[in-house]
């Protein structure tokens, strides 16, 4: 079955053109949302030649089908087929639609789906900014050592690396501040400028005149540059859009334009200048503390203890799609630290699960189940380059036993990964692609964490999961 076969068929087991209200997609999943969920045949949609896996979350359908064939498969959608994307703007009955199914969700996670709509957009350049800092921080290292020449053309590739890896996240506020206001139906333009507030120079001179700042430790000021960093960004913008709908509802119309982003600005910067930015500031010391206890610790046996089960569980929350909530702790421990402990801990689970694959591929051989080693054979190339969803629901989850195998394999690389103090230029896919994205100094210890990680997991699941395990699936 071609693309656009794969296409047809999909749009014809979800209801129809008609029953689908907005398309979209990720990295892995095609997300068609829709009317009325009862026209949907879940069960032929998971049968389908091609697709890996089905996600449910209320009347929005995610089909897994893996990097690369999502892309083509929502193009085919939307461009031949006409399926609505999701970025168009909606009508009334979309968002009826919408509502109807983030009132079915706990407040805990829609608050978490929100995030992930906050940044999901800007993986794509979190990632390129991450792979230019890291090659212009190899060059600059490479400079130092003699091996490259500090002048000419490696010179200024290096310079133009820096360039193009500051470009996003030296306005990472920005970039958060906009997309922020997309979600909560506040001006884009606007809620940009929240974001380059937070990071404005005048802040230092405003702290200094109210004494908030502490010119020895700058960083322990109660206001400063960046204090609070985008999880006060986010707030700042949740603010923004209730006061200017509300001064929106109250000016006339004649005013509109520019009585009302005037007076939202002001109102909303002066709070989040005051009172945000400090408040947040705060919190996220705490958290950066709280977080150093386990991922920072002098102590060999913490860490081993601590990055064994941060990357042991992380395929859980991958599944619950909790992992979003963590963007916002890694771009504080990169504003704070300069690079993310985090992500390459958890960056384990993913190899764990290639091993897991690997196994039960070989003993689905050995039990002539072709299915699933075709399965394995398109879902393995996905794994090694850190998109791990085709694995989870197209082999690891199904079958249950190597979901937790793989877990626990993991959890070795996580552990070796977070003793020897591995630090991210950025974050994204975890796998092989993650590598230029480590600081210089540690790219060759997380090669060495996803090596332990594939062994592991291949290890724990081929002496786990048995013959019939495999025969039965």
């Amino acid at each position: 079955m071609n693309n656009k076969e794969l296409a047809i068929r999909l749009v014809e087991l979800v209801g129809g053109k008609s029953n689908v209200i907005k398309a979209g997609n990720c990295m892995t999943r095609l997300r068609l949302t829709v009317k009325d969920p009862s026209k949907v045949k879940a069960e032929e949609i998971k049968a389908t030649e091609g697709v890996l896996g089905l996600v449910v979350d209320g009347n929005t359908y995610q089909i897994v089908l893996g990097p690369g064939k999502v892309k083509k498969v929502m193009d085919i959608c939307a461009d031949e087929l006409g399926l609505p994307r999701d970025a168009s703007e909606a009508d009334w009955e979309a968002n009826k639609e919408s509502m109807k199914s983030m009132q079915k969700q706990s407040p805990f996670k829609a608050a978490i789906k929100t995030i992930a709509d906050i940044f999901i957009p800007l993986i794509p350049a979190i990632i390129a900014a991450g792979l230019f800092n890291g090659f212009a921080s190899l060059i600059g290292t490479l400079q130092g050592q003699g091996v490259l020449a500090s002048e000419g053309f490696w010179h200024i590739t290096q310079l133009l690396f820096g360039l193009l890896g500051s470009a996003f996240l030296g306005y990472f506020a920005i970039y958060t501040g906009i997309n922020a206001a997309k979600q909560f139906g506040a001006t884009e333009g606007l809620g940009g400028m929240i974001g380059a507030v937070s990071i404005g120079a005048n802040i230092v001179a405003i702290s200094t005149a109210f004494g908030l700042y502490d010119t020895e430790t700058p960083l322990n000021s109660i206001l400063t540059t960046g204090k609070g960093g985008i999880i006060g960004v986010i707030l700042g913008v949740w603010i923004l859009s209730k006061v200017e709908k509300y001064i929106r509802k109250s000016v006339p119309d004649v005013l509109d334009l520019i009585l009302t982003p005037f007076l939202s600005l002001l109102i909303t910067s002066v709070l989040f200048v005051f009172v945000i930015m400090p408040v947040t500031g705060f919190i996220s010391d705490l958290l950066v503390q709280g977080l150093s206890v386990i991922i920072n610790s002098p102590n060999p046996v913490v860490s081993v203890i601590s990055g064994y089960l941060l990357a042991a569980l992380f395929l859980p929350m991958v599944l619950l799609g909790l992992h979003h909530g963590l963007i916002p702790i890694y771009a504080i421990q990169l504003e704070v630290m300069g690079g993310v402990s985090l992500f390459p801990v958890l960056a384990m689970a993913g190899a764990g699960q290639v091993g897991a694959a690997i196994a039960i591929y070989i003993i689905a051989k050995r039990v002539n189940n072709r299915r699933m080693m075709k399965v394995i054979t398109g879902a393995l190339p996905a794994g090694f380059l850190g998109v791990g969803e085709p694995l989870i629901y197209g082999v690891t989850l199904p079958m249950f036993k190597p979901f937790i195998t793989a877990g626990l394999g993991a959890g070795f690389g996580g552990a070796f990964v977070m003793l020897t103090k591995v630090l991210a230029n950025a974050w994204g896919p975890s796998g092989l692609v993650a590598i230029p994205i480590m600081k210089p100094e540690s790219m060759l210890n997380f090669f060495f964490g996803l090596l332990i990680s594939y062994i592991a997991g291949f290890i724990i699941t081929y002496f786990v999961i048995k013959n019939k395990d495999v025969e039965a699936v």
